[in-house]
């Protein structure tokens, strides 16, 4: 497919000047976040010439596999781009979550939902000392970014009422081609207020892939037209860029937050708790006459967040609820929808099942990871694990639950979390209503299909990138500013 072109515009606008020294020009990094794009379906597009514009990027510095975090879904996956951190320590467990500490959210329900008004909410939902790229950069721009602090007034494309009235029409209307067109219409004036503007860091989420993957599935020919809309926003940043001698001082990189898998069946767990006896809150009917006793917080839909025993605000750890609440682990590992089930034991050891393969348990004392298999294998290691980080990624990147050791460690741990935390099986998710998009691809799990993500950079990396949290700290420092201590991500450039 031919990949559109904005129209020329004309010349007078751009008059003819020599441009400047390029010591002259401030360094500055691009990230366009193509959401929901998958490595395999971004290279096929490259490689058959749709995406002309991103294609010269990969020619010039490379595409990259790198593994995104759990839960793997736009919101929380954001914060690895603009916090170097993973999500659920930062205050972001989920798209949805239960707040036991009846802190943030607010009487009677107790939950927290970012899709609609409550995304308003995420940045007060943040750890207050993990910094933001837009707090530690100055002169910052960004569109469609979910977080946000630190951005000066008018510095945030998409904030407006006018835009927040379009955007949620399109959503619940069930409208996918109206995110490409608003799509372009970001693109477009995202590539104005760089050109007048110059910022030193830009970061974008262009959703109209995640979109139309939804709907069609991840290899629709309406996803082509969303990536041909990301290559024509590449296409006209950098040729402005080269216009005026900013190009030679720019870092431009695409990367995208989470993959898709197709979904043929969908699970109720909210319904399916009722059945089983359990007086249950979830979204998006969270006012209950009676008190619950267990919430259900899906994200994605592929994973799910289930709180029990609501009246307690402390966080219990699941030895403490084994013995009432095991039955109903058992009844979650017999349905053909759940793989993986995660039983927080305490902020630093996890407890990990899935039906047919047994347990083993996740730790992870501060500085090393460790996998200990307890009568089964269920994230197929094929032996126990001790280590690093880095040595973490290189023991799971080539299985289905890629980096899962350290995504499992850093999510069941954090204190938004629930006491059983699920993953998704392969065709299935865990949300069959209310989705104005009716859903055949979903996303969230830790399966690979989920969790790589394509990174592109205009420039080749010092390193291989490993992760999306490593490009937070590499921003820093292509920007010649210092590295916070305590990031999860480590510098590529």
């Amino acid at each position: 497919m031919t990949a559109l072109r904005p129209a020329a515009l004309p010349s007078s606008l751009f008059p003819l000047a020599s441009p400047p020294p390029s010591s002259l020009v401030p360094l500055s990094v691009i990230i366009l976040v193509a959401d929901g794009a998958r490595p395999d379906t971004l290279a096929a597009a490259l490689d058959d010439g749709s995406l002309p514009a991103l294609a010269r990027l990969r020619a010039e510095g490379g595409l990259h596999t790198v593994t995104s975090a759990f839960p793997s879904v736009t919101g929380p996956a954001y914060a690895p781009f603009l916090m170097g951190r993973y999500p659920g320590p930062v205050g972001l467990p989920g798209l949805r979550w239960f707040d036991r500490s009846r802190t943030a959210a607010a009487y009677p329900h107790y939950t927290r939902s970012y899709v609609g008004a409550e995304m308003r909410h995420v940045d007060r939902d943040l750890d207050p000392a993990a910094p933001t790229l837009f707090e530690l950069a100055p002169k910052s721009l960004a569109a469609l970014n979910v977080i946000g602090r630190g951005l000066a007034r008018g510095a945030r494309l998409g904030a407006s009422a006018g835009f927040a009235l379009r955007a949620g029409r399109t959503h619940f209307s069930g409208n996918v081609r109206g995110w490409l067109a608003i799509d372009r219409d970001v693109g477009r004036a995202l590539a104005r207020r760089i050109r007048r503007e110059r910022p030193r860091v830009v970061f974008a989420a262009l959703t109209g892939i995640d979109k139309t993957s939804h709907a069609e599935g991840h290899d629709a020919p309406v996803v082509r037209e969303a990536m041909a809309i990301v290559d024509e926003t590449v296409a006209e940043i950098r040729a402005d860029a080269e216009r005026d001698g900013r190009w030679a001082r720019t870092h431009l990189w695409v990367v995208s937050d989470h993959g898709h898998s197709r979904v043929g069946a969908h699970d109720d767990l909210a319904a399916l708790l009722r059945e089983w006896g359990h007086r249950t809150v979830a979204h998006p009917w969270v006012y209950r006459l009676r008190t619950p006793d267990a919430a259900v917080m899906v994200s994605g839909n592929a994973m799910a967040h289930l709180y029990l025993e609501l009246s307690r605000a402390e966080r219990p750890w699941w030895p403490e609820l084994a013995a009432r609440w095991e039955p109903l682990v058992e009844l979650l590992l017999a349905r053909p929808s759940v793989d993986l089930v995660l039983l927080p034991h305490s902020p630093l050891r996890c407890e990990v099942r899935a039906p047919g393969r047994g347990a083993a348990f996740v730790e992870f004392d501060g500085a090393r990871y460790r996998y200990e298999r307890a009568g089964g294998d269920p994230l197929g290691l094929g032996a126990d694990f001790h280590g690093t980080a880095r040595d973490a990624y290189d023991a799971t990147v080539c299985g289905d639950y890629p980096d899962s050791l350290v995504q499992i460690a850093h999510l069941a741990g954090a204190a938004r979390s629930g006491e059983v935390i699920l993953s998704a099986a392969r065709d299935w998710d865990f949300r069959a209503k209310y989705e104005p998009i009716p859903h055949v691809s979903s996303h969230g799990a830790l399966h690979r299909e989920h969790m790589l993500v394509p990174l592109l950079l205009n420039r080749p990396a010092r390193v291989p990138p490993r992760r999306t949290v490593d490009v937070m700290p590499s921003a820093l420092r292509a920007l010649g500013l210092p590295v916070p201590p305590g990031l999860d991500g480590e510098t590529f450039v």
